[in-house]
């Protein structure tokens, strides 16, 4: 029987480290840990092929058997260490994590059902909520799965409460939403939250808040500053108008409530003078 010669492995550098296998981790570390067995030609003594020759097989098996177990944490290396070869040791492992995939996409499921339901409080703020898409995009890396920029994208415009509406829609008339960076779409929506921040704040009370008010609470606003003014411009715009008025109005020549100021008594004992006085005010209010 010919010895096939070994290419390498005992006589050079060990294969290149890994990462502990600690449970939640499996298919990363078993994709790692196959390419450096493979790349220092030890990965024959792990998978054995049928036209391998035995004694080449147990010349790399020692040091496969001592890099797998050197790539394990503390308690799963005690439960593989009776086990006397390298192929022993990944079949036990893998017969321990062998339903990784089906719980992989178990959780999958999971993180999509819990992704797709997530949503921004009115109260939250855009960092807040963008920490808990990174949390989620963690998550997704954790069960080697991954979330687009443009997933986070879309989630994020469609989440943002209605303050941020008019934001949301200027980014998708003006911009790509499918090739945006999630990092492109957070910043634009924090400057139009900044900016109807401040003007919140510049706005207060004042003159701004008086274009809310009613025609009637203006005018009790104007009543209450003004006083029996008041009723006198209603007096005087009622004559002018020619509509019937307000009969409770006070009159504007001797105060009294009930008439006019062109029915009041005393008007008529005034001076000519006088009362051509009145029919000009009248006249230029009209014109008013």
């Amino acid at each position: 029987m010919s010895i096939v010669p070994y290419a390498g492995g005992t006589g050079g550098s060990p294969p290149q480290s890994v990462p502990l296998l600690t449970g939640d981790n499996y298919t990363a570390w078993s994709i790692k840990v196959e390419a450096n067995l493979d790349a220092a030609g030890l990965w024959e003594a792990v998978v054995v092929r049928e036209d391998a020759a035995a004694p080449v097989i147990a010349k790399k098996d020692k040091p496969a058997r001592a890099y797998l177990l050197g790539a394990l944490a503390e308690d799963l290396l005690l439960q593989v260490a009776s086990k006397k070869t390298a192929a022993e040791v990944w079949a036990s492992l893998k017969a321990r994590f062998v339903g990784a995939d089906r719980v992989r996409a178990a959780r999958l499921g999971t993180l999509r059902g819990e992704f797709e339901l997530l949503r921004m409080a009115e109260s939250e703020s855009l960092d807040a909520f963008a920490g808990r898409l990174g949390g989620m995009a963690a998550c997704y890396a954790a069960l080697g799965s991954t979330l687009e920029d443009a997933a986070l994208v879309k989630k994020l415009l469609d989440s943002v409460p209605n303050r941020l509406y008019a934001a949301v829609a200027g980014i998708e008339q003006f911009c790509d939403v499918g090739t945006m960076l999630f990092e492109d779409a957070l910043g634009r929506l924090k400057a139009f939250d900044e900016r109807l921040r401040r003007r919140d704040q510049a706005g207060g009370e004042g003159a701004d808040g008086q274009l809310l008010y009613t025609a009637a609470q203006w005018r009790a606003r104007e009543r209450r500053r003004g006083g029996a003014r008041g009723d006198d411009d209603d007096d005087v715009r009622s004559e002018v108008s020619g509509f019937g008025g307000n009969r409770r109005s006070r009159c504007y020549k001797c105060g009294e409530r009930g008439h006019f100021k062109r029915e009041c008594p005393q008007l008529k004992k005034a001076p000519a003078a006088e009362r051509a006085l009145l029919v000009d005010d009248v006249e230029d209010a009209g014109l008013l």
